[in-house]
């Protein structure tokens, strides 16, 4: 099994690169649309995920109701679900920050110089050079932005990465085949059950936080977990002005719950303050 994350600027010929290897390898490959249909697949509805893009919430245009925690909580339970069947093609969405742990991926970032992602981008969208100038500087700032916000973090760390490839030299064919070559040997194939099992769990704790911030819950004072597959435990307190019924009701309409274990008190009114 290979699952591989590719990171890249626009215009650094990261998709496709990603389409080669994903013909190769025969690994199914998560571009913006596909995680989409994914987000849809796992019961999150599609208007929620209409405007799933990377940017930063300053910046977002209607995603979510301008609810970014809810989003960040979506898009990781997207990646950890996609993770969890151990093998495909993650391209960006700060998979390689929050696969970074995961033992089964290989984590790819593609370089190109500045000049050269202008020249790709004036070739393929038959633009000038000022205007691929500007929407290379525009993604950019905005995909900077997005992973400072989510993760805080540098997309250029070479530490998020397993193999960094220089498109410039290398060319799209060579950086494919060099990525599909890795991919397949054993040390990178090589995937336990464990693993697979942490990003289901993961999967699913994300999708509980979104449901009970999408509900205006307020779960400061409660910790939740997933100690096993479908099963959902909530410890602590609970605002006395929220109900512990609303509460388990929204856990268990979430896609994959199978069961809630609950721990909840609900402090009386009059021991507040």
């Amino acid at each position: 099994m290979s699952l591989i994350t590719i990171t890249s600027g626009i215009g650094s010929g990261g998709m496709t690169i990603a389409q080669l290897v994903s013909n190769e390898l025969k690994l199914n490959l998560y571009d913006d649309q596909r995680l989409q249909q994914e987000a849809v697949d796992i019961g999150i509805s599609s208007e929620e995920v209409k405007d799933f893009d990377q940017k930063a919430p300053g910046l977002f245009n209607r995603i979510l109701s301008h609810k970014p925690q809810v989003y960040l909580d979506l898009m990781e339970a997207l990646v950890y679900e996609v993770a969890r069947r151990g093998h495909g093609i993650i391209l960006g969405h700060g998979s390689q920050f929050l696969l970074r742990d995961f033992g089964c991926g290989l984590h790819v970032h593609i370089f190109s110089s500045e000049p050269s992602r202008i020249q790709r981008l004036m070739d393929q969208q038959g633009i000038s050079r000022d205007a691929a100038e500007k929407i290379i500087c525009k993604s950019d700032s905005e995909r900077k932005g997005f992973l400072q916000f989510a993760f805080h973090m540098d997309w250029n760390d070479p530490s998020l990465y397993d193999l960094i490839i220089n498109q410039d030299k290398m060319g799209t064919d060579s950086a494919a085949k060099l990525i599909t070559d890795v991919a397949q040997s054993q040390q990178i194939k090589a995937c336990s059950l464990t693993a697979l099992y942490a990003m289901e769990r993961l999967s699913l704790l994300k999708k509980v936080e979104a449901a009970i911030l999408k509900n205006k819950i307020s779960s400061q004072g409660f910790h939740i977990d997933v100690p096993e597959r479908g099963v959902v435990q909530i410890t602590g307190s609970l605002n006395p002005l929220e109900s512990e019924s609303g509460l388990l009701e929204v856990v268990k309409g979430v896609p994959g719950v199978l069961e809630v274990k609950s721990e909840i008190v609900v402090p009386e009114l009059h021991d507040i303050g």
